[in-house]
């Protein structure tokens, strides 16, 4: 059967193709008018570029193939981001902030869950050159507008800030090992597991872990982590950083979440993901991952986001139908030619019926080009 796909591939068929696309024109004209200058970096590149700054999960989520002219091992691009960091640092070497953007494919080995593509079409933002929380404020701002101009606000932002755990982690003494094994059971919120992981730390670190995943909802939880943990300077700066950011943007949905710690080894300042009330999973993603570029030579401050496009349309709502317009084929006629390209030139979908063609099963037509009185006109399609 040659005409299957692999799992967790698909083709996108007329109707998703263009709700893709829709949202796709959407966004990239959201980030143009914001300053965001668009990047395509290749599909493929040598497989030490790509993981560059990544954690093992990139790892293991990249395709890798050996390259027939130099020998080397290639990765498919499993994350964009990383891409655009090695052009800013390498490439523009601009020393001021640079903001660029991106949207194009990524495969990945796995899928991310069990209604996820290998194939997203990754689209997303990066700021680079600003260590500031005004450029999390931006790009969380553009997260949020982006996923309005693309018909599915969202419902929820939750922030959170990995400044938190590793303060903790480092006071607390733990070594790479217990840093994973910690992480593991804050991210499924496995409260017996975290009580047992805990027992051997020493106070005040030991109540400080097991509170983490109480940690969530609204600003007042910024109170309350400041009562209730270690008074580490990394951890007021944390909490004073998330405080700001919900100051200045009182007209979005944000939440808190002080155990989301999704990205941990690559995010190193505030993490941010955005929820839609259609989809059971974050529709977007995003963080401060300073040092960004320090591999390609020029370490620099960096935030973004990125949300996959193919989640994104099939929560939108359906375009209305415009309909299209029916001609004959235009042939020698030049007034007829001249007609349909003027109609085209306004936007209308002008479909021509070749000789012997029977309608077409394409775009729905409820309009057609008819003569009269020596002039091509349009009418509507009796049904």
């Amino acid at each position: 059967m040659n005409w299957l796909l692999p799992e967790y591939l698909a083709d996108a068929l007329p109707a998703e193709a263009a709700a893709i696309e829709r949202r796709r024109r959407a966004v990239l004209d959201l980030f143009r008018v914001h300053g965001y200058e668009l990047v395509m970096p290749p599909l493929i590149e040598y497989l030490d570029s790509l993981l560059t700054g990544s954690g093992q999960d990139l790892r293991l989520r990249t395709f890798k193939l050996v390259d027939q002219l130099s020998g080397r091992t290639l990765g498919v691009r499993a994350d964009i981001t990383p891409q655009v960091a090695r052009i800013d640092a390498h490439l523009l070497n601009r020393q001021g902030v640079a903001r660029l953007c991106y949207c194009d494919s990524v495969l990945h080995t796995l899928p991310a869950s069990i209604s996820a593509s290998r194939e997203p079409i990754q689209i997303g933002a990066e700021l680079y050159g600003h260590a500031g929380h005004e450029a999390d404020l931006e790009i969380i701002r553009l997260m949020a507008a982006a996923l309005a101009a693309a018909e599915a606000p969202a419902s929820r932002i939750d922030l959170g800030h990995v400044g938190i755990f590793r303060a903790l982690a480092g006071a607390a003494g733990l070594d790479a090992g217990a840093v994973d094994a910690a992480l593991s059971l804050l991210q499924t919120k496995d409260t017996p597991g975290l009580e047992s992981f805990c027992a051997g730390l020493a106070e005040p670190y030991r109540a400080a872990f097991l509170r983490l995943p109480a940690f969530y909802g609204g600003v007042e939880v910024l109170d309350r982590a400041a009562r209730e943990l270690p008074p580490l300077p990394a951890i007021d700066a944390a909490l004073a950083t998330l405080r700001a950011l919900a100051a200045a943007m009182p007209d979005l949905p944000l939440s808190f979440d002080l155990s989301d710690l999704r990205g941990y080894h690559y995010h190193n300042g505030v993490v941010f993901a955005a929820y839609h009330p259609a989809c059971a999973g974050a529709v977007a993603l995003g963080g401060r991952y300073d040092g960004a570029g320090r591999d390609f030579g020029r370490a620099r401050p960096a935030t973004g986001y990125s949300m996959d496009l193919r989640i994104v349309a099939q929560l939108s709502p359906a375009a209305a139908d415009a309909g299209a317009v029916l001609a004959p084929h235009a042939g020698g006629d030049a007034a007829l030619a001249a007609a349909i390209a003027a109609l085209r030139a306004e936007g209308e979908v002008v479909v021509e019926q070749l000789p012997g063609q029977t309608p077409p099963e394409g775009p729905r037509c409820d309009r057609r080009l008819a003569l009269g009185d020596g002039r091509w006109r349009v009418e509507a399609i009796e049904t």
